[in-house]
């Protein structure tokens, strides 16, 4: 099997070397040439290229042992980049080609770009991928739409060899992969959250606590045993207090996306809802809703004002 990937960044670079792992060949992009270079020199079974044509030029049917169906996978970040990449192939693929979206796209731009690409005939599938760099690299989790079923069956053992064992579906509609993954990250943002939240009551506690103790034991036979808080106690074993670290947390959008959809449905999400708001109020160092509130328990309570 051979498939193309466009996009070398952590996860693309691990998705590779994950693919190759399990016989598979590759022909990689990126713009990035040291990028190309690393991933050319892990294993024979990589071709890299520094432009689209060859990309598809190495892809030719000639050296696909599906037949008449080149695969390109791309993995670049999710917005205009993505939609960029996805445009110019529409221009350059063939009828009976299949373009698999796997990185954090809006579930409503794969729809759009859907009605184009099935003009032309080419088979498109997006992806949602779970399971971080680590997961990439040695057994990831997928979420997998599109609407050709014929196509999918070309591609699944793709997914099969990269994943952890149950560790990929094909969901049916095209868009369906994203909306899964959207709704997957919006809970992640709640598990994030409530982890935090209870860490910082515990850091103002009158009780001095060892975090990593703390983190180990309840992954050890706790109800909220995780890999969330594995990463807890890995982290608080580099940092005790996290004292290194700006306790600002960027979102990348699929959050924000499942709280609109909550509405847009009428489906009550307050803690994922609540879990956006946290992330937006930390990237602020201060806020004018804070300084509203403080002026006006001041005002009727007496409440003493921090100035700065």
């Amino acid at each position: 099997m051979k498939f193309g990937m466009i996009g070398l960044g952590k996860m693309g670079m691990n998705l590779v070397k994950n693919a190759v792992d399990h016989d598979i060949e590759v022909v990689a992009y990126d713009v990035d040439q040291t990028a190309l270079a690393r991933v050319k020199n892990y294993s024979e079974k990589i071709t890299a290229v520094d432009n689209l044509e060859k990309l598809l030029t190495e892809l030719n049917p000639s050296a696909n042992s599906l037949g008449q169906s080149r695969i390109i996978w791309v993995m670049v970040p999710a917005g205009e980049p993505t939609n960029s990449i996805i445009e110019t192939l529409s221009e350059k693929m063939s009828a009976g080609d299949i373009l698999i979206d796997g990185g954090n796209s809006n579930y409503k731009d794969n729809l759009k770009q859907n009605e184009i690409l099935k003009a032309k005939g080419i088979k498109f599938f997006d992806a949602g991928t779970s399971g971080g760099t680590s997961g990439a690299r040695q057994g990831g989790n997928f979420m997998i739409g599109g609407d050709d079923e014929p196509a999918w069956q070309l591609i699944e053992p793709l997914f099969q060899a990269i994943s952890q064992e149950n560790g990929y579906l094909y969901t049916g509609r095209l868009g369906s992969g994203h909306y899964l993954k959207m709704i997957h990250n919006g809970i992640e943002y709640g598990m994030m959250q409530a982890i935090a939240e209870g860490f910082e009551i515990l850091e103002h506690s009158p009780f001095d606590y060892d975090y990593e103790a703390v983190a180990k034991l309840w992954n050890h036979g706790s109800v909220i045993r995780s890999w969330l808080m594995e990463l807890a106690e890995a982290q608080f074993a580099k940092d005790p207090k996290l004292e290194q670290i700006l306790g600002r947390v960027q979102a990348s959008g699929e959050g924000k996306w499942t709280v609109e959809e909550s509405l847009d449905l009428n489906v009550p999400a307050p803690i994922i809802a609540l879990s956006l708001m946290m992330r937006n109020r930390s990237l602020q160092d201060d806020t004018m809703t804070g300084k509203v509130v403080a002026a006006l328990r001041n005002g009727f309570g007496g409440h003493e004002i921090e100035h700065k």
